[in-house]
């Protein structure tokens, strides 16, 4: 039944022509593969079988295919490789967040008609929402409206839901809702509950963040699981991937939260740059700046050639390389520091972040440094050098350079202040007397 009601809304959206030639590139483990197999046997289409979707390249039937369905990653490698067939009308995207770029590089390539951004776990048997996507509209993608027969309800922690615009959990009930896990009675009932909003049927708890915009089209946010509280802030991994991937020069990027060397959680963005393009860190954190705030801006870029795929083309969270902490000294020219205040400055920050050499443009948050790492940097300052700070001035100063110059500033007026309070003092033990002798002598 579940995978009926998939298919019924299939044939309804997509032509005989269309479904006439469907690649099918997924394993028979995935759900990509339930529309690929099904869908168009069942429509009178036909199928043409691969090992994988890049196999494409060097299929002998390749100009039989008139329907793609894959990943963003895999659809982005055929259009480079040029290796799209003129006889593709359609293409369907799903499993990863979409980017308006490779939605106007598809239909730049003059031959596909359509391009469908698709979204819906497994447990709601392959879709639950889908989007035409449009040519030549810059428009940042959302995963669309639920198909026929689904219901999507964006909800709060106590299970009531939320305004348009505001971030909830997806919950999607409907024909295609499925009964359970099988041999699993605890998860079946922690993930599939019955229905609140009427009738016998269940709602699926997804895990999933999301949000409704004001035409009525959902925005995917990311996992719950990627959500993590960092420093008292609760940030959302997956807005962090969207605003990353709405940059021009930046092909794909994947956000994770790992511990420094001090085991403290830091946000980490693993980012493959458009083929050709030089991207300065510096510029990403300035494009992210203006629109998140500062507690969510990654301490950490990894560039990378291409992320680590799973066997059915997602991105492998686990496979990720290690950041390097002293990676991010590389993009500043180093200069190292020169007068006493400096150095000590230096070793200082050293110590706090775990680097070996720290110059003086280095940045102290670029280098992996916090709010609660600058309270640590203010108190290691008053220790060693008697001069207050506030943490306003660490975020004001970031760089070593400027910061050793305001601390020089603060030594200078304190011992002007202490030459001004020796004066005084002397001149308290002074009769009006002497005092005015001193002064005839001036």
């Amino acid at each position: 039944r579940n995978a009926v009601a998939m298919i019924s809304w299939a044939q309804s959206l997509y032509s005989a022509g269309e479904l006439a030639g469907v690649l099918a590139s997924t394993s028979v483990c995935f759900d990509l593969s339930v529309y690929e197999l099904f869908v168009p046997l069942a429509s009178g289409g036909g199928i043409i079988l691969a090992r994988n979707a890049l196999h494409l390249i060097e299929h002998p039937n390749r100009e039989q295919v008139t329907l793609i369905n894959t990943v963003p990653s895999a659809m982005t490698a055929l259009v480079r490789a040029e290796a799209v067939p003129a006889s593709v009308r359609v293409v369907n995207l799903a499993g990863e967040p979409l980017k308006d770029s490779l939605v106007q590089a598809i239909y730049a390539l003059g031959t596909v008609e359509k391009v469908y951004d698709l979204y819906g776990p497994s447990e709601d048997t392959t879709y639950s929402t889908w989007l035409l996507m449009e040519a030549n509209v810059n428009k940042e993608p959302s995963v669309g409206r639920p198909i026929a027969n689904t219901q999507a309800h964006v909800l709060d922690q106590q299970m009531q839901p939320v305004p348009i615009g505001i971030v909830g959990e997806l919950y999607l009930g409907g024909d295609g809702v499925a009964t359970g896990y099988l041999h699993r009675p605890e998860l079946t009932a922690e993930r599939f509950i019955a229905d609140l909003f009427g009738g016998n049927g269940r709602l699926y708890k997804t895990g999933d963040l999301v949000r409704y915009r004001p035409n009525g089209e959902l925005d995917f946010l990311g996992r719950m699981d990627h959500q993590v509280k960092i420093r008292g802030y609760r940030i959302e991994l997956g807005e962090i991937e969207a605003r990353l991937n709405q940059h021009n020069a930046i092909d794909n990027s994947v956000v994770v939260a790992l511990p420094d060397v001090n085991g403290t959680l830091q946000v980490v963005a693993y980012i493959v740059p458009t083929p050709g393009q030089t991207l300065p860190a510096e510029e990403v954190r300035q494009h992210l700046r203006q629109t998140l705030p500062e507690y969510m801006v990654p301490a950490l870029f990894v560039f990378l050639d291409k992320l680590p795929l799973t066997p059915n083309g997602k991105i492998n969270r686990r496979a990720l390389p290690a950041p390097d902490q002293a990676q991010a000294q590389t993009e500043t020219v180093y200069e190292p520091p020169v007068s006493e205040t400096e150095r000590c400055l230096a070793r200082i920050w050293q110590t706090l972040l775990s680097v070996d050499q720290v110059g003086l443009n280095d940045h102290f948050f670029h280098l992996g440094g916090h709010s609660l790492l600058a309270t640590q940097l203010i108190s290691a300052i008053r220790s060693d050098l008697n001069v207050e700070l506030s943490l306003l001035t660490i975020f004001d100063m970031p760089t070593l350079s400027a910061l050793a110059a305001h601390v020089s500033d603060k030594l200078i007026d304190n011992v002007a202040d202490d030459e001004l309070a020796a004066m005084l003092q002397d001149l308290e033990a002074l009769s009006e007397e002497e005092i005015e002798m001193l002064l005839a002598q001036e």
